[in-house]
């Protein structure tokens, strides 16, 4: 069987948007019904997920302003802001920069310093994301359900160090503050995924002045932060995803996956998420193959069957096609269809409009039945 299941982020709804930002704001909000409208959102994604025949569910990030970025709303030592730091394959060319600018094409949200300690403010916010989600699946009758988390090098790379005296030490409290999150997640029952695109995005973002060896170490350091915080968490429950940023653009400056292949097979992760829709990176499923015997018997590949950025609803016999060349790899019990990234990995931003997202969600379920029925 060919399973399938998606990044984790998913479109917002404008009350969702406008109670998040209200928040995000400091404005006065309703706490009540902030929570009322999260849990009310949650339920309908869910219903939306299960309906597009999708097997591993999640909240769709909903309560979050950012995949990443979250934390500081849940963890003591950030403050101010950060510098901005547009990707690299952007400065080429500037022109295309400067449309994004104007046109909104870039998220508006806080990014604050790390300016003191890290140290959890309590598990009550993570606990009600918990509590919607699990609720919803019951009620949609979804079997199994996972949730996002920040991965401590993806906080590093939007929420820069300006207290801790080195990089290292800064990764090692954020393993340290973020691992009883991980734990949680787990322990609710639920599949933990760590977004991880400090592994590729951050080569031509925050790194682009190093060679791809320097850069290498870095990752590498970031995946032994991530490693040890996830020590007391089961292997088998840990899902990671990389990318090279989930944007549209010339991508001409990204890392290729056939460099990043070692540091990403070493995580402490079964399932292992990655981009093959985007044009910049389709051709390397050819990397997989060539590194058969590189990958652990026990990693679960989940590809990126259809893309994130364009308004295209992928014909399921593309998405099929796409599946099988993996299926052929490593066999389908070891292959669950997926997307390239989050169809809102920010709140009230996304380049798909949000009824076609769950067009391509549904384009993904039926490819993966077409795969299956062929393997």
């Amino acid at each position: 069987m060919v399973t399938t299941t998606h990044t984790g982020s998913l479109p917002r709804s404008q009350k969702v948007v406008d109670y998040i930002f209200a928040r995000e704001r400091g404005e006065a909000y309703d706490a009540a019904g902030f929570d009322a409208a999260m849990t009310e959102a949650v339920e309908a994604t869910v219903k939306r997920q299960v309906a597009a025949g999708v097997d591993i569910v999640s909240d769709g990030e909903t309560s979050k302003i950012s995949y990443a970025t979250y934390v500081k709303d849940r963890y003591t030592g950030f403050s101010g802001d950060s510098p901005r730091n547009a990707p690299g394959d952007l400065k080429q060319f500037p022109t295309f920069l400067k449309r994004l600018a104007e046109g909104g094409g870039t998220p508006q949200y806080a990014r604050p310093m790390c300016t003191g300690e890290v140290r959890s403010k309590g598990q009550g916010e993570l606990q009600k994301d918990i509590a919607n989600l699990k609720a919803a699946m019951a009620t949609h009758g979804a079997q199994r359900g996972f949730m996002n988390a920040a991965s401590p090098g993806v906080i590093s790379l939007f929420l820069q160090n300006d207290h801790y005296k080195t990089r290292d030490a800064y990764l090692a409290a954020l393993a340290e503050a973020m691992a009883e999150e991980y734990r949680t997640i787990v322990d609710a029952g639920l599949d933990l995924q760590l977004d991880c695109p400090d592994l590729a995005l951050s080569r031509h973002m925050l790194f682009n002045d190093l060679s791809d060896a320097e850069f290498l170490k870095i990752a590498g350091a970031h995946v032994e932060a991530l490693n040890h915080a996830l020590a007391d968490v089961p292997e088998d429950r840990v899902r990671i995803h990389i990318c090279w940023g989930n944007y549209e653009g010339p991508h001409t400056c990204d890392i290729g996956m056939d460099k990043v292949f070692d540091t990403l097979m070493s995580a402490k992760a079964r399932y292992v998420l990655f981009e093959t829709s985007n044009p910049r990176h389709a051709h390397e499923w050819t990397v997989f193959r060539d590194r058969r015997a590189d990958i652990p018997e026990d990693k679960v590949l989940v590809p990126g069957v259809v893309d994130t950025t364009s308004n295209f609803v992928e014909h399921p016999e593309v998405v099929a096609q796409r599946i099988e060349r993996f299926t052929g790899i490593v066999g389908t019990d070891r292959v669950i269809a997926g997307s390239d990234c989050g169809f809102g990995t920010f709140a009230g931003f996304g380049a798909v409009d949000p009824e076609i997202a769950y067009a391509k969600i549904a384009a993904l379920s039926e490819g993966a039945r077409i795969a299956e029925a062929r393997a």
